[in-house]
């Protein structure tokens, strides 16, 4: 039963990790694509391929879809990505990533708790709080950064369209397998995002792009998003969005040990604190189900 009651955390956190290669993983595309054309082609990759398998399952029903949800749910992971390469261009990649990532599980919680009357616990709020702090430490000495306003707004924007991504994909969950919520979800986001790439598609076809699109596609979105929708269904929006927070984590290890980027000493320290608010949440949360599976039990 332990277990099992881990298994949904577990499912978050390689969704986490998975996102988490993206950055890496574009360092091997060619320069000049824009980060909206990579958003919409991944999406459409990632989204495409499930589509084609959901049909070939007979697995989608137009009739009886749960179109509102999906819709809901395209829509904000479409708004999670442009925002959020829109507020890099105004404050760089550390501030931008550490106000849209950090943010994001607290709107959650607030999300989870103004809409659906949910209140957070005390261990989600220490683990966050963790979570926040070492993802804050992480990136402090990492890239040129610039206090905008503009891009704080927009970072801040996109923490919250995430938080609504992940409690409308939820609601989606609960009406809906996983594997054609998620390829529905991102086909219509794909649709959304293609007319504002700029670069179109081409570009995917030339070069050494092909391959880390691919990748990007199946992995860091088929693959995530299944993982992170099948623990979705059995924890509550705000600890998966806590969880989240190994994205960054997975990218900064990653840059250390591939790509040869250096990590100060205050960097490792938030790499400890991080994965100590996701122990604190992952074990604290499995202690309290365990309880109270026993006390149902008595």
């Amino acid at each position: 039963m332990k277990v099992l009651n881990l298994l949904p955390y577990i499912f978050v956190l390689l969704a986490a990790m998975l996102w988490g290669t993206v950055g890496t993983t574009q360092t091997f595309l060619q320069e000049g694509v824009s980060s909206v054309a990579v958003a919409a082609v991944r999406s459409a990759i990632g989204g495409g391929v499930l589509l084609i398998a959901a049909f070939a399952m007979r697995k989608i029903s137009f009739k009886n879809w749960s179109w509102k949800w999906t819709i809901l749910a395209a829509l904000t992971i479409a708004l999670f990505q442009s925002l959020f390469f829109t507020s890099v261009r105004f404050t760089g990649v550390a501030i931008g990533t550490v106000v849209t990532i950090g943010s994001s599980p607290v709107f959650s919680g607030i999300v989870e708790w103004l809409f659906w009357k949910r209140k957070p616990n005390r261990i989600w709020g220490i683990a966050t709080a963790l979570a926040i702090i070492g993802c804050i430490l992480l990136f402090v000495n990492r890239g040129e950064a610039t206090v905008h306003p503009i891009g704080i707004l927009l970072a801040l924007s996109a923490g919250l369209m995430f938080a609504f991504y992940t409690n409308c994909s939820k609601q989606l969950t609960e009406r809906e397998e996983t594997l054609p919520a998620v390829a529905m979800t991102f086909t219509i986001c794909a649709l959304i995002l293609l007319p504002f790439s700029g670069n179109g598609v081409s570009w995917v076809f030339t070069g050494q792009n092909f391959a880390p699109m691919v990748f990007m596609g199946l992995a860091a979105t088929s693959l995530a998003y299944i993982f992170f929708l099948s623990g979705l269904e059995k924890i509550t929006s705000s600890s998966a969005v806590t969880l989240s927070l190994a994205e960054p984590l997975t990218a900064a290890l990653l840059g250390v040990f591939f790509i040869g980027e250096y990590l100060s000493t205050t960097s490792w320290i938030g790499v400890a604190m991080l994965l100590g608010g996701i122990i604190v949440l992952t074990v604290g949360s499995r202690k309290t189900i365990d309880e109270n599976i026993s006390t149902n039990d008595e």
